[in-house]
Order: structure tokens, then C-alpha cells, then sequence
């Protein structure tokens, strides 16, 4: 799925994937990816889709108040997982809105749990669906991994 994914965010405009899904699905088959993966990926994305607007739901503001995890959460994100959710918070790059999207995408993302590489990922396509204005930069700092290769 996550191979998908970048293949998406490199190639195809927002607007794209989410209006004409069967021409994206055949264009993702055409460059050689499984059926199994593409359906799955184009899923997860329909989910970000369906998630409100980052400014439909009033959170209390990351400042002044804390945000625990739930078990579910704890189990699929790490310390360093988590830890990076806070630092976007606190850095303005993430809302509390957005979090909770990106909360939501990543417990519905495969795997038992996320590396922190799979969790960049997640955050760059919930900003990249939501339309929420990037810096170059952010974009490649999040969209490059760790080890220089895609995320498993």
C-alpha cells in the first residue's frame, strides 16, 4: 500500500484521485502494481477523504491542554511515533483537527504497527488530501525516509 501511495503523490493531482478512481486504479495497474495493493491504497485513501475538514470539530488547543493516547493508539505507534505527532503539533505544521485525522488514518493503515517512516507517509497524504499548504521542505522531509528507501 505505501509503495502506492508515493507512487501517487509523485505522479497524479489530488483532485485526480479522488474524482476519477478507475482511471487511477488502471493507471497504478498500468505501472505494475497488484490489484491487492492498489485496492487496498485507494481504500485507505477514500477514508482521508471521508474524514471531516480540519475545521469542522473544536479541539481545545495543543497549548493549553494534552493529548493522551488510547491503548489502540499506543499499540500501533511507538515513543518515536508519538513523539513525532507532538513535535508537528507543537510546531503548527499539524492542528489538533489534523492530528486526530492522521490518528485515524494510521489505526487504519495495515500492520500490527507503523514504523515511524509509514507514519511520515500518512501525515504527508493527510495533508496532501486535506489540501493543507506545505513547504517544500516539510514535504521532503517527510516523504524521505530514514533509511533512503521506501517505507515496508
Amino acid at each position: 500500500m505505501y509503495e502506492v501511495l508515493v507512487y501517487l503523490f509523485e505522479n497524479c493531482q489530488q483532485a485526480e484521485v479522488v474524482d476519477d478512481r478507475e482511471r487511477v486504479a488502471r493507471k497504478l495497474s498500468a505501472a505494475g502494481f497488484e490489484h491487492s495493493d492498489i485496492s487496498e491504497a485507494l481504500h485507505w485513501l477514500a477514508g482521508v477523504a471521508r474524514t471531516p475538514r480540519a475545521g469542522n470539530v473544536a479541539l481545545p488547543d495543543s497549548r493549553r491542554s494534552f493529548r493522551a493516547f488510547a491503548p489502540r493508539e499506543l499499540a500501533k505507534l511507538d515513543a518515536e511515533c508519538r513523539g513525532f505527532l507532538i513535535t508537528l503539533e507543537q510546531s503548527g505544521i499539524l492542528t489538533p483537527q489534523t492530528r486526530e485525522v492522521v490518528l485515524e488514518r494510521s489505526l487504519a493503515a495495515s500492520g500490527s504497527m507503523l514504523s515511524l517512516d509509514q507514519l511520515k507517509l500518512i501525515v504527508l497524504m493527510v495533508l496532501w488530501n486535506q489540501q493543507t499548504p506545505t513547504s517544500q521542505l516539510l514535504a521532503e522531509d517527510l516523504f524521505t525516509t530514514s533509511a533512503g528507501r521506501l517505507p515496508n
